[in-house]
């Protein structure tokens, strides 16, 4: 039996398939909020800690309700996760706006909102404050540390990427900030996605605590907060070994005392912005068999496509399938599990081991709580599909329908195709 567990029965999935044509998405409230509770516990030593949940991991407004009672704030990237924020009650310091090759306008509705700007370049320095007419009093800088990190698979190099400050324009750019009135400062970086190391995460804030204080010697400014970014993975594949937040926790607090502490600088709020870890593990991709195919492999076609989760055909990332009603079935079968894009890479697996299969059988794919819907797209003219969320109380309500044509077709003038000459 698969150490992946679906918190519903075949039974359950029948009944509800009756109101809720696949696929759909399934997400579990209360392991979200247990999970949320287990990460804040970890960082509770820190006055002022602060979760900023990713929005861009699950950007559905429910799920960001459910965390803001948990305490967390919002990490955002463009107006429309800002709104997302907003819509939830989360504003100022509650909300992060990170984000690159910013339009005016973003930072514009930032500052509206009252949130942090954490800015990706030095140059943003004289665009933010022409866009709003002088900085913010708080302002965030992301640091890029080049070489000095070893980035991981998934998200490259740190020398390599597109993002933050590096070293001497982060000593430069508070300069110019503290010249420019800004009164609070934070240092950001985000070096890592989907890490499982727990000693990298300790590493890194490590290489911030550092930089805190060469910042605090040079400029003579006091870092505020510090944000460690996000990056701690999830367990995909069964056998792996889930991020120890406790251990992780510890471990920083115990290079906080070594750095922070020791030269003076305490108190500085600690913040992270993950997203994968917090809903990844509580999301299901919920599908059924529609084809069976028999040619030079075997191929288990679903309703699904990599238009609802497009990580494994993108990345080739693995994601766990189970198979409820044959979960004591043992896995004998090699097959490649597919959608009906138009395209050889919408797959969700290749050569898996499955129980037998046929057409109709419930199929579940793990672990797509976070970046599965929010990165789904309608190539094919495939229609995105509906999120579900099973509540505490063990009700299932719907958190957002699926896509019609209507809504494909919205941005079309199919009126002025009448007057439209060829």
């Amino acid at each position: 039996m698969s150490e992946k567990k679906f918190p519903l029965t075949t039974e359950q999935l029948d009944e509800l398939g009756v109101s809720y044509p696949t696929p759909f998405y399934l997400y579990d409230e209360k392991a979200i909020r247990a999970n949320a509770r287990e990460l804040l516990s970890a960082f509770s030593w820190n006055t002022g800690f602060r979760e900023y949940f990713a929005v861009k991991a699950t950007p559905n407004p429910y799920i960001m309700k459910i965390l803001a009672a948990e305490g967390f704030g919002a990490d955002c990237s463009s107006g429309p996760e800002l709104r997302l924020s907003a819509s939830v009650g989360l504003q100022g310091d509650a909300v992060i706006f990170t984000s690159n090759d910013t339009p005016a306008y973003e930072y514009e509705q930032a500052h509206a909102l009252g949130a942090i700007l954490n800015l990706d370049d030095i140059t943003h320095i004289s665009f933010v404050e022409k866009t709003l007419g002088k900085l913010p009093e708080t302002i965030c800088f992301r640091y890029n540390p080049g070489a000095l990190r070893e980035g991981n698979a998934i998200i490259g190099h740190p020398e390599e990427a597109k993002y933050g400050f590096t070293r001497e324009q982060i000593i430069e750019g508070y300069m110019m900030a503290r010249d420019k009135g800004v009164t609070r400062f934070g240092l950001h970086t985000m070096v890592a996605s989907n890490e499982l190391n727990a000693d990298y995460f300790i590493e890194t804030a490590r290489m911030l605590f550092v930089l805190a204080v060469e910042v605090q010697q040079k400029v003579g400014i006091q870092i505020s907060f510090i944000n460690l970014g996000g990056g701690i993975g999830i367990p995909y594949r069964p056998g792996e070994q889930a991020v120890d937040l406790a251990a992780v926790g510890k471990g920083i607090e115990q290079v906080y005392q070594d750095i922070i502490v020791a030269n003076g600088l305490d108190p500085i709020a600690i913040a992270l912005e993950c997203g994968r870890m917090i809903t990844g593990p509580y999301g299901y991709l919920v599908s059924k068999v529609r084809h069976v195919k028999h040619t030079y492999k075997h191929y288990i076609g679903l309703d699904a496509c990599m238009a609802n989760l497009m990580r494994p055909g993108m990345y080739g990332a693995y994601h766990h399938i189970t198979v409820p009603a044959k979960d004591d079935l043992p896995c004998d079968q090699i097959c490649d599990v597919t959608g009906s894009l138009c395209e050889n890479n919408d797959k969700f697996a290749i050569d898996r081991t499955l129980p037998p299969i046929e057409v109709g059988d419930w199929v579940i794919i793990h672990d797509a709580g976070a970046h599965g819907h929010s990165m789904g797209f309608n190539y094919n003219g495939k229609l995105r599909c509906a999120e579900l969320l099973l509540r505490d109380n063990g009700d299932i309500v719907q958190i957002r329908r699926a896509e019609t044509e209507d809504d494909l077709f919205a941005t079309l003038d199919f009126a002025g195709l009448t007057d439209f000459e060829v």
